[in-house]
C-alpha cells in the first residue's frame, strides 16, 4: 500500500514539476507566399526580368537586322570581305551572349539574396512570435507534409503571418508610394 501510495505520489509530484509546453505550427509556403514583402519583391524581380528582355530582344533584333543586311549584301562582296564580316559579326553573337548570360545570372542572384533575406526575416519573426507568445515550440510545415496531423487549433499560420503583414507590411506600402511618386 506505502508503496502504492508513494509511487502515485511520485507521479502526480512529476505531472506537476513538468513545464506544460505549447506546441502549434504553421505552413512555411503560405508563410512565406502571402508575405506582403515576398509579394513585393516578386513583383519587383519581375519587371526587373521583363525590363531585361525587353532591352535584350531590342539588342537582338539589331544584330539580326545587321545579319540580314549583311546576307543581302553577301553576293557584292569579295571573299575576303564576307569572311571578315561574318567574323565580326559571329564575334559580335558570341558578346551579345555572354552579356545576355551574365546580365541573366546577376539578376537570379539578387533575386536569391533577396528572398533568402526574406526567408530569414520571416523565420525570426517565428522565432519572436514563439518567444513572446509562450511557445515551446512551432513547427514548420511545407509541401512534404513535415506535420502529418495536428490537432484543431494548432494552425497558427493565418496569425502569425497577419502579425507579420502588420510589422512589416507597411514598409513595403510605403516602398511602393514612394517608388510610384518618382516616375
Amino acid at each position: 500500500m506505502k508503496k502504492m501510495l508513494l509511487t502515485v505520489m511520485g507521479v502526480f509530484t512529476l505531472m506537476a514539476c513538468q513545464e506544460k509546453e505549447k506546441t502549434a505550427y504553421v505552413d512555411n509556403k503560405v508563410l512565406v507566399q502571402d508575405f506582403e514583402v515576398m509579394k513585393s519583391t516578386e513583383e519587383r524581380f519581375s519587371k526587373k526580368s521583363e525590363a531585361m528582355r525587353k532591352r535584350l530582344d531590342s539588342v537582338a533584333r539589331a544584330f539580326q537586322e545587321e545579319v540580314q543586311t549583311y546576307q543581302k549584301e553577301m553576293p557584292t562582296l569579295s571573299l575576303a570581305k564576307r569572311q571578315k564580316r561574318e567574323e565580326a559579326l559571329m564575334q559580335k553573337q558570341q558578346i551579345l551572349q555572354r552579356q545576355q548570360q551574365a546580365e541573366s545570372n546577376t539578376l537570379r542572384e539578387e533575386s536569391d539574396q533577396a528572398i533568402d533575406s526574406i526567408i530569414t526575416q520571416v523565420k525570426d519573426f517565428v522565432a519572436d512570435y514563439g518567444k513572446n507568445n509562450g511557445y515551446t515550440y512551432i513547427f514548420g510545415s511545407n509541401e512534404t507534409a513535415n506535420i502529418m496531423y495536428a490537432k484543431e487549433g494548432k494552425d497558427i499560420t493565418k496569425t502569425v503571418l497577419e502579425a507579420l503583414n502588420k510589422k512589416y507590411g507597411s514598409a513595403v506600402k510605403d516602398t511602393t508610394d514612394t517608388t510610384t511618386d518618382k516616375k
